[in-house]
């Protein structure tokens, strides 16, 4: 029977909570596979468990959404069998057939401490099997396949291989917050970022069509399909500037230009943060990297609204 294990680092890490964030984890995973029949989906043991049971599924796209999905450290193709060890040798066996490795090591977990053999004993036998009747080498320090086996409280699992996910906390349990994305590099990399300290994160985009070409709009909205490819649901405000740059060209010399467009973007998002329940704004600034955003004209534009403004990529320049 095939299934997915899905490990997780900093969620298993979190004390009294942490049912909270697994339980945020599974909602993300779930949303994540929609479309895709499974059998069922559980936790246990500091890991999830998506189990197929009969339905059929493609790999490459499970595969595929599974690797944008917050919170996962890894996770893997496996096997889910009888955890006799009889039948859990005889499948091992079989899956690798028609495989072929230069060495190989066998790493075995037991969350069912009632199980007879020891974690050192399963992963002995199965590697005798396997040296006996595959001829592959023995390497523990560097192997070239590592065979996984978890012994859970009524079935065995195993596995070869490990696919990374991005890590980080499963978006929604740090709450809310609004990203003032531009066509740069850098607000989507600063909401990439909060997006994977578990925000939840909508987008507010300030453009000047019909003064400018709408190129800029299509760009946003290719940046914010891009960051909601990491299998959540945003939104993205788009609001006209053009009218309030003409007026602050028209009263404002030049110099304070910039910093008065900041402020006032800040407080139009300010405002529908506020309406739509996003604790902070989020921006891509980073110290020093132009005249508006030194130490002064970050504190003048931040000066203009109450709620607070994050700046993930404050210490970091363009190449970082």
């Amino acid at each position: 029977m095939k299934a997915v294990v899905i490990h997780y680092h900093e969620v298993g890490l979190k004390g009294k909570n942490r049912s909270f964030f697994e339980n945020k984890l599974l909602e993300r995973i779930r949303f994540a596979l929609q479309g895709i029949s499974y059998h069922r989906i559980f936790k246990i043991s500091s890991r999830i468990v998506v189990e197929w049971g009969e339905y059929e599924f493609t790999w490459p796209e499970v595969k595929k959404r599974l690797e944008r999905v917050m919170g996962i450290a890894n996770f893997s193709l496996a096997h889910m069998v009888n955890r006799d060890m009889e039948t859990l040798k005889q499948a091992i066996l079989a899956s690798l057939e028609r495989k072929a490795s230069q060495s190989f090591a066998v790493r075995a977990k037991r969350s069912d401490k009632s199980y007879p053999l020891t974690s050192p004993q399963i992963g002995a036998e199965i590697g005798e099997l396997i040296h006996t009747s595959l001829g592959w080498p023995v390497d523990l320090s560097h192997p070239e396949m590592t065979i996984q086996i978890e012994i859970l409280n009524h079935q065995a699992i195993f596995y070869f291989e490990k696919e990374d996910g991005p890590g980080g906390l499963p978006i929604g349990v740090s709450d809310k917050a609004l990203t003032l994305l531009s066509g740069g590099i850098d607000s989507p990399v600063a909401a990439y970022r909060m997006l994977k300290r578990g925000c939840h994160i909508n987008f507010i985009h300030f453009h000047s069509f019909p003064y400018t070409q709408k190129e800029s709009i299509e760009k946003v909205k290719d940046l914010a399909r891009e960051l909601a490819r990491h299998r959540y649901s945003p939104i993205l405000y788009l609001v006209p500037f053009g009218e309030i740059q003409k007026e602050i060209v028209a009263c404002t010399p030049a110099p304070y230009r910039v910093l008065l467009y900041r402020r006032f973007m800040a407080r139009i998002a300010e405002k529908v943060a506020q309406k739509e329940g996003s604790l902070a704004l989020v921006t891509g600034e980073s110290l020093g990297q132009v005249a508006s955003q030194t130490l002064k004209n970050l504190s003048a534009i931040e000066s203009a609204i109450q709620i607070p403004i994050l700046r993930p990529l404050i210490g970091m320049d363009k190449k970082e």
